[in-house]
Order: structure tokens, then C-alpha cells, then sequence
């Protein structure tokens, strides 16, 4: 695994590359303010050309490396503030992927969790959404001490934002690319580091989190970047649909305090 510091260095000064944007059908929309009061796309493009959409979320599947390179949802309170324990299902193969997701045997004895992207605790509004995360679509191979440390303070995090600025948009994924550990008979890749993208549902503040897959104890401050430079590195456009101006004011932000109560 590549030194961090260096890591952050080098995706500020690498190229942007463009990707294919392909539209999907009955997408939330949201109407922003802040100069872009219209119904919002939070959908980004795709280097896979494959988006897929559950009710729970969205993502774009690269069959490639079995998992998928982001996840994209819209968290709301609602969404979390149920307090019934549902049963925790297995996870079972995506029947949206025409590919077919990963089998879930792969992670078996191999060392890493099943880690999810959408997480569980974020769609409790009803069992039948709860259900949906446990697809392996959602899924990626995760360290159980970087899954139970500073991924679950994030997600708990995440849901505190979300409150507290009645309603955010979320994109999250590994950083995907060649030469990357894989596990499986189905070479599931394992990412060096895991990213997360928020933007409150006015319009007004973004920010992104680029996170070492390792365990830490670090405070997520110490995480926030540009979402311009996770573009820089994933290839992926998070925001096409914002104005051009305005979502090159936000995406160049990494201010945490902003983000502070």
C-alpha cells in the first residue's frame, strides 16, 4: 500500500479522465437552491457503462473487478430513525446485474468482510430497503478492524450530518484500479482506500473523504479532500448535473469545518 501523504500528492497533479455519462429512469430528484433551483440528477457517470438501480440506491457495476465502483443514495433521518431490529439477511448475488454480482463464497476464508457500501443502519425506513443492501453488488472486500473502526464512525457520522442538514446526497466506493489484491475464485479486488462524497440537499456545501484501507484511529478531518481530486483518481464525474461554475466551487472545497456543530 502506497504512502498516503504521497498518495494525496500525486492525485492532485494526474489528469482528469472523462467517462461516459448514462441516464437511468425515475431517479429521486431534488430541487436546490443557491442558484440551482431545478429537479437534480445526484446520479454520476460511469467508467463501466452499467448503472443499475435498486429503491434503497443506485450504483454502477464493474464486472471486472466483481463489485461496484460507486454506490449513490439519498439520506434523510427518515431513513434511519426506525428503531426496529430486522433480521439480518445473508447476501445473495444482485438479479439486476446481467453480469452477475459476485457470489458471496468468494469472501469466504479469505480474510476480509463483507463490507457494505450502502450501509444497512442507513435504510431501516422499512425491511424491504434494509433488504437491498445485502446484495453483493453492494459489497466490497473489507478489513474487519478498517469495517468495525473508522468505515463504521464514518457511516454514523454520515447519519449525524444527515440530520443536522435536513437531508444529504451520498456516493461512496473503492478506488478501483489494475494491479489491485483480489480474492475469490471470481478475483474480487480489494481497494487501497475507500472514498465517500457528500453534498447537503441546498445545494450550498460538498465534501469529499479519502480513507487508507487499514485501521485507524485518526479523526475523519484528517481524511477530507477535494471531490475534484477523487475525481482525478476514479475517472468518475460525482455531480454532472450541477452547473458547471458551481459544481467547480464545491467540488475544489475540502473544508471539515464547514461541516462542524
Amino acid at each position: 500500500m502506497i504512502n498516503y501523504n504521497s498518495f494525496i500528492s500525486f492525485l492532485l497533479i494526474i489528469s482528469f479522465t472523462s467517462c461516459k455519462h448514462i441516464e437511468i429512469e425515475n431517479l429521486n430528484t431534488e430541487e436546490i437552491s443557491d442558484g440551482i433551483s431545478r429537479e437534480f440528477n445526484f446520479i454520476p457517470t460511469t467508467t463501466s457503462g452499467k448503472i443499475y438501480s435498486h429503491d434503497a440506491y443506485s450504483f454502477s457495476y464493474v464486472e471486472k473487478h466483481e463489485q461496484a465502483e460507486w454506490v449513490a443514495y439519498e439520506l434523510n433521518d427518515s431513513d434511519f430513525s426506525n428503531t426496529n431490529n430486522y433480521n439480518r439477511p445473508y447476501f445473495n448475488q444482485d438479479p439486476l446485474v446481467e453480469t452477475k454480482s459476485a457470489d458471496w463464497r468468494n469472501y469466504k476464508k479469505s480474510g476480509y468482510n463483507k463490507g457494505h457500501l450502502c450501509p444497512a443502519g442507513d435504510r431501516k425506513k422499512s425491511y424491504e430497503l434494509y433488504k437491498e443492501t445485502f446484495f453483493t453488488s453492494n459489497a466490497s472486500p473489507q478489513l474487519y478492524k478498517f469495517n468495525a473502526g473508522i468505515w463504521n464512525r464514518f457511516e454514523q457520522k454520515t447519519r449525524y450530518w444527515a440530520t443536522k442538514n435536513n437531508g444529504i446526497y451520498v456516493i461512496t466506493g473503492g478506488v478501483l484500479s489494475d494491479g489491485l489484491k483480489t480474492i475469490g475464485s471470481e478475483n474480487v479486488s480489494v481497494p487501497d482506500y475507500f472514498y465517500k462524497i457528500l453534498l447537503t440537499k441546498d445545494g450550498k456545501k460538498m465534501i469529499g473523504f479519502l480513507i487508507p484501507h487499514k485501521e485507524s484511529k485518526k479523526g475523519l478531518y484528517e481524511f477530507s479532500v477535494s471531490v475534484d481530486s477523487i475525481e482525478k483518481i476514479t475517472g468518475i464525474d460525482f455531480f454532472p448535473e450541477l452547473d458547471d461554475v458551481i459544481e467547480n466551487n464545491l467540488e475544489k472545497n475540502a473544508n471539515y469545518k464547514q461541516w462542524s456543530f
